[in-house]
């Protein structure tokens, strides 16, 4: 501070005021000017969000399938222990056999094994330890028919017993494994007999007609001789197994339904192989023992004819045997339906015209026209003593396509004469009691290869 001088030449200090600095200046915060590295930022936290949604995306994604699939999977093949359950609770119990066991005597399910396989799996031929023969049919894990099938044929056969119908001697169930066991007959089935190219057989004319017979008493069996009426509904050649000295078997119960007597008819979607369906059960899913006799009447005119059902290399007139059959017999001329291979010392021209009209019999327009099982026994085995009705054109079946049986094709079924198809109000009815999802129609030309 500056001193001043007084008078006597002294200099005298005063006293300074200090002042308190003046406040601060309030600044209110601002953001930040935008610079080129804040901007960089930005982006990559954007980029990240970004790529960080379509992850949560794809989990949900995968795992919603995932869900799905486990879903499915439960559906067609459960807690063995379940099906077990079931299995348990059948009067004569079948064979559980270990997998293990089985997938020894096929060879590991070997091709050289194999004697064929249908929709719902592949059936090889192996032998057990003790040296016994038998059929193993190993169920598609794709086949969403798989399980029902399995459990039908365990449940429904397993305690049916008679010479014309295939034994079951047990099963199998391991993860999503499902094996059946069969008796192993030799000669395969009829479909190989007649048909193959390279398996076929020179049956004579006896050995046909034991073989139409035994088919017979086995379906008879099923409508009449069980406790509970069986019906097979996929009655067909290559449903019809032959043991080493030909006697016939019928196999394949997948798909066969248990008839109340109290039942008029069940009401079920369409399921079985074209060219042996009945009209009323292929327009309305009605089905009866008689879809069955049906069936039989095809199975009786392959015999006699030596061809398939279904032929598309012969002329279109006579392409449809059923339909060739009738026209045959509208213009007399029934005889030309006999296999010439058949003519010979031990064919007898009256048996085989007896034979052609139980099947036009069977094979009438209206199921209630057709004989019980029963009765076809008696009109095949009593001659001459059994008389057969007379069939007439309006009994005759109208040959028609239903388009929606068979996907990317048409499928061949018959009709009453006097009936129109219309696949959105004759369609069959659904219901969650019936097995909608078991139709299995395969395309008219797979008749002419082994059909499932």
């Amino acid at each position: 501070m500056p001193r001043q001088r007084s008078a006597g030449g002294r200099t005298a200090s005063r006293p300074v005021m200090r002042r308190a600095p003046p406040p601060a200046p309030v600044h209110h915060a601002s953001p930040p000017a935008p610079t080129q590295q804040n901007g960089g930022g930005g982006s990559m936290l954007g980029g990240l969000a970004r790529i960080i949604t379509a992850l949560l995306l794809g989990a949900l994604a995968v795992f919603v399938w995932l869900s799905v699939r486990r879903k499915k999977r439960a559906w067609r093949f459960p807690d063995p222990t379940q099906e077990l359950d079931e299995i348990l609770k059948i009067e004569g119990k079948p064979t559980l056999y270990s997998y293990n066991v089985l997938k020894t005597a096929t060879k590991n399910f070997h091709m050289a094994s194999k004697l064929g396989e249908g929709g719902f799996g592949a059936v090889y031929k192996g032998v057990l330890p003790d040296g016994t023969e038998v059929a193993v049919k190993q169920l598609s894990i794709s086949s969403r028919q798989g399980q029902e099938e399995f459990l039908n044929e365990v449940m429904l056969i397993t305690g049916v017993q008679h010479r014309n119908l295939v034994k079951l001697r047990g099963c199998c169930l391991k993860g999503d494994e499902r094996l059946l066991v069969y008796e192993f007959l030799a000669n395969r089935s009829l479909h190989q007999a007649l048909f193959d190219e390279t398996q076929a057989m020179k049956l004579n004319w006896p050995t046909r007609l034991k073989i139409l017979v035994g088919t017979a008493r086995g379906l008879a069996y099923l409508h009449e001789g069980c406790q509970t009426r069986i019906i097979h509904r996929d009655i067909k050649a290559s449903n019809i197994l032959l043991d080493k000295d030909l006697n016939p078997k019928i196999a394949d119960f997948g798909l066969a339904r248990l008839f109340q007597d109290s039942q008029s008819h069940v009401s079920t979607r369409v399921a079985g192989t074209v060219g042996y369906l009945a009209p009323e059960y292929a327009m309305r899913g009605q089905l009866t023992e008689k879809a069955d006799v049906f069936s039989f009447g095809i199975v009786a005119l392959e015999l006699v004819s030596g061809r398939g059902n279904l032929d598309l290399r012969l002329p279109p007139e006579m392409a449809y045997l059923l339909d060739w059959t009738w026209h045959l017999h509208e213009n007399k001329r029934l005889k030309d339906i006999v296999d010439p291979t058949l003519l010979g010392d031990e064919y007898s021209e009256e048996e085989a015209m007896r034979v052609v009209d139980v099947a036009l019999h069977c094979t009438q327009s209206v199921g209630t026209m057709r004989p019980t099982m029963t009765r076809v026994v008696e009109l095949l085995t009593h001659g001459a003593d059994a008389e057969i009705p007379e069939v007439t054109g309006s009994s005759k079946p109208r040959l028609f396509t239903l388009n929606n049986l068979a996907p990317g094709g048409t499928t061949l079924a018959w009709s009453n004469n006097n009936s129109k198809i219309d696949s959105k109000h004759d369609s069959p009815p659904e219901s969650e009691e019936q097995e909608g999802s078991r139709a299995s129609i395969p395309s008219a030309a797979a008749n002419l290869v082994e059909p499932r």
